[in-house]
């Protein structure tokens, strides 16, 4: 008997300001409720802190700095989506400041279009469709486009400080 592959499409879908997006679940290891985060000196403006996840030490960025948008503001629903990223072969954890999680929306690959030209407020390349989900349209990202090499190594390496204080 042979060997299906599964393909996954599931994507968890979360709002950040007004507009509504999604990430493929297969990037998604968890979701945590808001928690202290602890600032760590002279790291980007996008990247709010850190935060001990089971011993580890995760980076926390904040979505919506890093889409040009203002500064997240915390409420009962802002929460750390803890994503697994891969950068030149090598696992990233990076946790995912949003405003809200909306749900996990099953979505076949016929459904997503193109994305839109959509001007300067998004960086395209990250943006890699858009989908109609109860005449709301969800932009599907790719978390690992999100990041240049640079930025990625600057996690790695604020995290890396971190670790030896």
């Amino acid at each position: 008997m042979k060997e299906s592959v599964i393909k996954s499409n599931s994507y968890l879908s979360f709002r950040l300001g007004n507009e509504e997006f999604a990430s493929h679940v297969n990037k998604v290891l968890n979701i945590l409720e808001m928690t202290k985060i602890t600032e760590v000196p002279k790291a980007p403006d996008y990247m709010k802190g850190v935060i001990n996840l089971r011993g580890m030490v995760l980076p926390v960025i904040d979505t919506r700095l890093k889409f040009g948008m203002s500064e997240t503001d915390y409420t009962d629903k802002t929460c750390i989506i803890v994503m697994e990223l891969m950068f030149e072969g090598e696992k990233v954890f990076v946790g995912a400041l949003v405003d809200e999680v909306k749900a996990v929306l099953e979505i076949e690959e016929s459904e997503i279009q193109p994305p839109p030209n959509i001007g300067n407020q998004y960086r395209s390349e990250f943006i890699t469709g858009i989908v109609n989900v109860n005449n709301d349209f969800v932009m599907i990202l790719d978390m690992e486009q999100l990041f240049s090499s640079e930025e990625l190594i600057d996690l790695k390496d604020n995290v890396s400080e971190t670790q030896t204080i």
